[in-house]
Protein backbone atom coordinates (compact mmCIF):
# COMPACT_ATOMS: atom_id res chain seq x y z
CA UNK A 1 0.00 0.00 0.00
CA UNK A 2 2.64 2.69 1.36
CA UNK A 3 4.59 1.71 -2.20
CA UNK A 4 1.88 2.37 -4.17
CA UNK A 5 1.04 5.28 -2.44
CA UNK A 6 5.05 6.32 -3.44
CA UNK A 7 4.71 5.55 -7.12
CA UNK A 8 1.50 7.57 -7.34
CA UNK A 9 2.86 10.63 -5.40
CA UNK A 10 5.85 10.03 -7.32
CA UNK A 11 3.52 10.24 -10.85
CA UNK A 12 1.63 12.64 -9.88
CA UNK A 13 4.99 15.31 -8.97
CA UNK A 14 6.08 14.08 -12.21
CA UNK A 15 3.08 15.46 -14.00
CA UNK A 16 2.83 18.77 -11.67
CA UNK A 17 6.55 19.58 -13.04
CA UNK A 18 5.75 18.48 -16.54
CA UNK A 19 2.72 21.03 -16.08
CA UNK A 20 5.02 23.66 -14.36
CA UNK A 21 7.07 23.73 -17.92
CA UNK A 22 4.44 23.79 -20.19
CA UNK A 23 1.53 25.73 -18.53
CA UNK A 24 2.78 29.34 -18.59
CA UNK A 25 3.16 29.05 -22.06
CA UNK A 26 -0.22 27.41 -23.12
CA UNK A 27 -2.25 29.83 -20.59
CA UNK A 28 -0.24 32.80 -22.46
CA UNK A 29 -1.74 31.47 -25.67
CA UNK A 30 -5.00 30.63 -24.68
CA UNK A 31 -7.06 33.57 -25.35
CA UNK A 32 -5.10 34.42 -28.26
CA UNK A 33 -5.80 31.00 -29.88
CA UNK A 34 -9.56 31.26 -29.36
CA UNK A 35 -9.72 34.56 -31.27
CA UNK A 36 -7.88 32.87 -34.38
CA UNK A 37 -10.04 29.41 -33.97
CA UNK A 38 -13.62 32.02 -34.02
CA UNK A 39 -11.79 34.03 -36.54
CA UNK A 40 -11.45 30.31 -38.69
CA UNK A 41 -15.70 29.98 -37.78
CA UNK A 42 -16.91 33.23 -38.62
CA UNK A 43 -15.16 32.97 -41.79
CA UNK A 44 -16.87 29.77 -42.28
CA UNK A 45 -20.13 31.37 -42.04
CA UNK A 46 -19.35 34.36 -44.18
CA UNK A 47 -18.57 31.91 -47.14
CA UNK A 48 -21.54 30.02 -46.92
CA UNK A 49 -23.79 32.81 -46.27
CA UNK A 50 -25.88 33.43 -49.70
CA UNK A 51 -26.30 37.12 -48.46
CA UNK A 52 -22.81 37.64 -49.02
CA UNK A 53 -22.12 37.47 -52.11
CA UNK A 54 -19.99 40.50 -53.13
CA UNK A 55 -17.70 39.25 -50.33
CA UNK A 56 -17.80 35.83 -51.74
CA UNK A 57 -16.66 37.01 -54.88
CA UNK A 58 -14.29 39.64 -54.05
CA UNK A 59 -12.04 38.48 -51.41
CA UNK A 60 -9.45 37.05 -53.92
CA UNK A 61 -8.70 40.46 -55.11
CA UNK A 62 -8.12 41.54 -51.32
CA UNK A 63 -4.88 42.42 -49.65
CA UNK A 64 -5.57 41.34 -46.32
CA UNK A 65 -8.70 39.94 -44.21
CA UNK A 66 -9.70 41.47 -40.83
CA UNK A 67 -11.84 39.26 -38.55
CA UNK A 68 -13.89 40.07 -35.73
CA UNK A 69 -15.79 37.03 -34.72
CA UNK A 70 -17.27 38.72 -31.65
CA UNK A 71 -17.88 42.96 -31.53
CA UNK A 72 -19.90 43.84 -28.34
CA UNK A 73 -22.44 46.79 -28.43
CA UNK A 74 -22.12 48.34 -24.93
CA UNK A 75 -25.54 50.17 -24.85
CA UNK A 76 -28.85 50.84 -26.81
CA UNK A 77 -28.62 52.97 -29.88
CA UNK A 78 -26.12 54.89 -28.04
CA UNK A 79 -22.78 53.97 -26.29
CA UNK A 80 -19.70 51.96 -27.18
CA UNK A 81 -18.82 48.68 -29.12
CA UNK A 82 -15.71 46.84 -29.86
CA UNK A 83 -13.97 43.87 -30.06
CA UNK A 84 -10.67 41.99 -31.10
CA UNK A 85 -9.87 41.40 -34.60
CA UNK A 86 -7.49 38.89 -36.82
CA UNK A 87 -5.68 40.17 -39.29
CA UNK A 88 -4.19 37.83 -42.23
CA UNK A 89 -2.22 39.32 -45.05
CA UNK A 90 -1.03 38.34 -48.95
CA UNK A 91 2.75 38.74 -49.24
CA UNK A 92 2.69 40.64 -52.65
CA UNK A 93 6.08 38.77 -53.43
CA UNK A 94 4.73 34.89 -52.83
CA UNK A 95 0.88 35.17 -52.76
CA UNK A 96 0.95 33.61 -49.75
CA UNK A 97 -1.35 34.39 -46.71
CA UNK A 98 0.54 35.28 -43.25
CA UNK A 99 -0.36 36.22 -39.83
CA UNK A 100 -2.14 36.77 -37.77
CA UNK A 101 -1.62 40.13 -36.07
CA UNK A 102 -4.22 41.12 -33.34
CA UNK A 103 -5.75 44.02 -33.35
CA UNK A 104 -8.50 45.92 -31.09
CA UNK A 105 -11.75 47.34 -32.26
CA UNK A 106 -13.32 50.34 -30.39
CA UNK A 107 -16.22 53.04 -31.42
CA UNK A 108 -18.85 55.48 -29.65
CA UNK A 109 -20.68 55.49 -32.50
CA UNK A 110 -24.49 54.81 -32.94
CA UNK A 111 -23.38 52.47 -35.81
CA UNK A 112 -24.94 49.55 -34.64
CA UNK A 113 -28.72 48.00 -35.38
CA UNK A 114 -30.89 48.88 -31.97
CA UNK A 115 -30.94 45.84 -30.24
CA UNK A 116 -27.97 43.81 -31.55
CA UNK A 117 -25.65 43.02 -28.99
CA UNK A 118 -22.48 40.83 -30.82
CA UNK A 119 -21.89 41.20 -33.97
CA UNK A 120 -19.56 39.36 -36.51
CA UNK A 121 -17.40 41.29 -38.84
CA UNK A 122 -15.28 40.55 -41.96
CA UNK A 123 -13.05 43.69 -43.34
CA UNK A 124 -11.23 43.27 -46.68
CA UNK A 125 -8.52 45.29 -47.32
CA UNK A 126 -8.04 46.44 -50.61
CA UNK A 127 -5.54 49.28 -50.88
CA UNK A 128 -2.04 49.61 -50.62
CA UNK A 129 -3.35 52.62 -48.29
CA UNK A 130 -5.60 50.33 -46.15
CA UNK A 131 -2.80 48.06 -45.31
CA UNK A 132 -0.38 50.67 -44.85
CA UNK A 133 -3.05 51.97 -42.14
CA UNK A 134 -3.22 48.57 -40.21
CA UNK A 135 0.95 48.56 -40.42
CA UNK A 136 0.44 52.00 -38.00
CA UNK A 137 -0.29 51.55 -33.94
CA UNK A 138 -3.54 53.27 -34.46
CA UNK A 139 -5.89 54.85 -37.43
CA UNK A 140 -9.43 55.60 -37.64
CA UNK A 141 -11.81 54.25 -40.08
CA UNK A 142 -13.49 56.62 -42.49
CA UNK A 143 -10.50 59.31 -40.92
CA UNK A 144 -7.44 58.04 -42.45
CA UNK A 145 -8.92 55.12 -44.43
CA UNK A 146 -11.83 54.91 -45.86
CA UNK A 147 -15.07 52.52 -44.95
CA UNK A 148 -17.69 51.47 -47.22
CA UNK A 149 -20.35 48.74 -46.09
CA UNK A 150 -20.31 46.03 -48.48
CA UNK A 151 -23.03 44.86 -50.58
CA UNK A 152 -25.57 42.51 -49.01
CA UNK A 153 -27.68 40.33 -50.60
CA UNK A 154 -27.49 37.33 -53.26
CA UNK A 155 -27.84 39.47 -56.17
CA UNK A 156 -25.12 42.13 -54.96
CA UNK A 157 -22.81 43.42 -57.60
CA UNK A 158 -20.87 46.81 -58.18
CA UNK A 159 -17.90 48.28 -57.47
CA UNK A 160 -16.52 49.62 -54.63
CA UNK A 161 -13.66 52.47 -54.14
CA UNK A 162 -13.19 52.08 -50.13
CA UNK A 163 -9.94 51.13 -48.70
CA UNK A 164 -11.35 48.89 -46.74
CA UNK A 165 -15.18 47.11 -47.37
CA UNK A 166 -16.42 45.31 -44.36
CA UNK A 167 -19.40 43.11 -43.55
CA UNK A 168 -21.80 42.44 -40.55
CA UNK A 169 -23.62 39.55 -39.49
CA UNK A 170 -25.49 39.12 -36.02
CA UNK A 171 -29.25 36.88 -35.04
CA UNK A 172 -29.62 37.27 -39.19
CA UNK A 173 -29.35 40.50 -39.44
CA UNK A 174 -27.13 42.00 -42.24
CA UNK A 175 -25.63 46.07 -42.17
CA UNK A 176 -26.83 47.67 -39.99
CA UNK A 177 -23.32 48.96 -38.69
CA UNK A 178 -21.32 51.86 -39.77
CA UNK A 179 -18.20 51.74 -39.05
CA UNK A 180 -17.00 55.47 -39.57
CA UNK A 181 -14.80 56.12 -36.54
CA UNK A 182 -14.09 53.29 -35.48
CA UNK A 183 -10.79 53.14 -33.89
CA UNK A 184 -8.59 50.42 -34.82
CA UNK A 185 -5.31 49.42 -32.86
CA UNK A 186 -2.54 46.87 -32.97
CA UNK A 187 -2.83 44.51 -29.92
CA UNK A 188 0.67 44.34 -29.30
CA UNK A 189 0.44 42.31 -26.00
CA UNK A 190 -2.02 39.78 -27.84
CA UNK A 191 0.95 39.26 -30.07
CA UNK A 192 3.82 39.31 -27.81
CA UNK A 193 1.66 36.35 -25.83
CA UNK A 194 0.61 34.39 -28.75
CA UNK A 195 4.22 34.28 -30.41
CA UNK A 196 6.42 34.37 -27.45
CA UNK A 197 8.45 37.62 -27.79
CA UNK A 198 7.17 40.98 -28.60
CA UNK A 199 6.69 41.55 -32.05
CA UNK A 200 4.51 44.58 -33.91
CA UNK A 201 2.48 44.36 -37.07
CA UNK A 202 5.11 44.64 -39.48
CA UNK A 203 7.26 41.79 -38.07
CA UNK A 204 4.24 39.45 -38.85
CA UNK A 205 2.98 40.45 -41.77
CA UNK A 206 5.81 42.09 -43.70
CA UNK A 207 8.82 40.78 -42.68
CA UNK A 208 7.30 37.46 -41.42
CA UNK A 209 9.40 36.59 -38.52
CA UNK A 210 7.59 34.59 -36.19
CA UNK A 211 5.22 31.87 -37.44
CA UNK A 212 2.63 30.15 -35.14
CA UNK A 213 1.32 26.66 -36.18
CA UNK A 214 -2.13 27.43 -34.22
CA UNK A 215 -2.55 29.75 -36.84
CA UNK A 216 -2.60 26.83 -39.76
CA UNK A 217 -6.38 26.99 -40.12
CA UNK A 218 -7.10 30.16 -40.36
CA UNK A 219 -4.46 30.97 -43.01
CA UNK A 220 -5.75 28.07 -44.99
CA UNK A 221 -9.27 29.04 -44.67
CA UNK A 222 -8.31 33.06 -46.19
CA UNK A 223 -6.19 31.06 -48.60
CA UNK A 224 -9.36 28.31 -49.69
CA UNK A 225 -12.01 31.56 -49.60
CA UNK A 226 -9.70 33.95 -51.73
CA UNK A 227 -9.24 30.59 -54.46
CA UNK A 228 -12.82 30.43 -55.09
CA UNK A 229 -14.56 32.51 -57.93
Amino acid sequence: MLARLLRSAGIAALLAASAALVTPSAFAQADQQKIVDKSVASLDDFMRDPQMKWLQNNINRAKGVLIAPEVLKAGFIFGGSGGMATLIARDPKSGKWVGPAFYGLATASVGFQAGVAVSEVVMLVMTDKGMNSLMTPSFKLGGDASVAAGPVGAGASGDVTSDLVAFARSKGVYGGVNLDGTVVNTADDYNAKYYGKKVQSPDILIRQDVHAKGADKLRAAVAAAAAKK
